[in-house]
């Protein structure tokens, strides 16, 4: 039996989980509204689609809420599907928009009026071997989000990116968590005292969150993941809200669970360069060729962040072939 969108699930501590519908195989995104004396938090509104302002509208009418009522709106990070919205609420609102400054400068290098991303993400793709029926689909695909994140926030404010610092969700003060890899600038929220982490997309439960290379962005974007998981070991988290799936509870064992898959997928990366791979070679390798556009992308730019870590790990080479990048096992003397 599907889902029927929007659905509410009432947590303790004032936090309502609110899954927002999404074109695509996710299927819906979390947001979470969470009730205060002075009003409401909404965190990661979704992807501004009208399925999912409908879905906002149903919601607010089951919870009671008017737009006056929301006196903030909370970005973990900068994806589409989380900051989709922001705009639109904040015009809706008059809210103030939170975001990290690194994730704020990310969505404009995305989808800004002066973005160059589309661009250059064709032609760092094209360069590592993307074949041109597919990369020529890249820059429409891009170009296609545009109407999904607009309007932009008008107000944006900046939310201090240093870990240890807190902000207050609701009548709460949580700790801030900076937590990149993912997303630049991405941001986690944890109360010690109820040991809880609003924790965006950067540990999911069942599924792994992608971590993808992006020219002018983390020039090491898996290490950044990683580090940052293993930060995240130190959090005692008996409820973890993510941006997908479900609330769970066992966030340490997770955690683990991701730093193993990417270890293996680092060997599994290593292993197909006995010969001279592209990127794309690899990525087909990895994902098969059975996919849309836009999981393409990600994994095409997931699977450059494994390359770029296994050169960083000094366990591969990469070298230039007619004018195409190519990667090699390597085998020192």
């Amino acid at each position: 039996m599907g889902v029927s969108y929007p659905e509410l699930t009432h947590w303790s501590g004032n936090i309502t989980q609110v899954k927002i519908p999404l074109p695509f195989s996710l299927r819906w995104v979390n947001s979470y509204v969470v009730r205060g004396s002075g009003g409401y938090t909404l965190i990661d509104p979704g992807l501004h689609t009208e399925d999912a302002v409908q879905a906002w509208r149903k919601a607010m009418a089951e919870l009671g809420l008017a737009f006056s009522d929301i006196e903030q709106i909370v970005l973990t990070h900068y994806h589409p599907d989380h900051y989709g919205l922001a705009g639109w609420f904040q015009r809706e609102t008059g809210a103030p928009v939170w975001m990290s400054r690194i994730g704020c400068e990310h969505a404009q290098m995305m989808w800004g009026p002066e973005q160059t991303m589309t661009s250059r993400l064709h032609a760092l793709y094209v360069r590592h071997g993307m074949e041109k029926s597919v990369s020529d689909q890249i820059i429409p695909h891009m170009d296609g989000f545009l109407p999904l994140v607009s309007p932009h926030p008008l107000e944006v404010r900046y939310i201090d990116a240093g870990t240890g610092q807190s902000f207050r969700i609701g009548d709460r003060h949580w700790l801030l968590v900076t937590a990149p890899g993912h997303a630049a600038g991405h941001l986690c929220f944890y109360d010690a005292e109820t040991r809880e982490m609003f924790c965006g997309d950067q540990v999911l439960p069942q599924i792994s969150p992608n971590v993808s290379y992006l020219p002018g962005s983390d020039p090491s974007p898996l290490e950044s993941f990683l580090e940052s998981l293993r930060s995240l070991r130190h959090y005692e988290v008996e409820r973890a809200y993510p941006g997908h799936r479900n609330p769970f509870t066992n966030f340490q064992e997770r955690v683990g669970e991701l730093l193993a898959h990417h270890e293996s997928r680092l060997n599994d990366t290593m292993e197909l360069l006995c010969e001279p791979q592209t990127a794309y070679q690899v990525c087909v390798a990895l994902f098969g060729k059975r996919l849309t556009i836009h999981q393409i992308r990600f994994a095409m730019s997931e699977t450059l962040a494994h390359l770029i870590e296994l050169k960083r790990l000094d366990r591969i080479r990469e070298e230039e072939r007619d004018g195409q990048i190519v990667f090699r096992k390597y085998n020192p003397r």
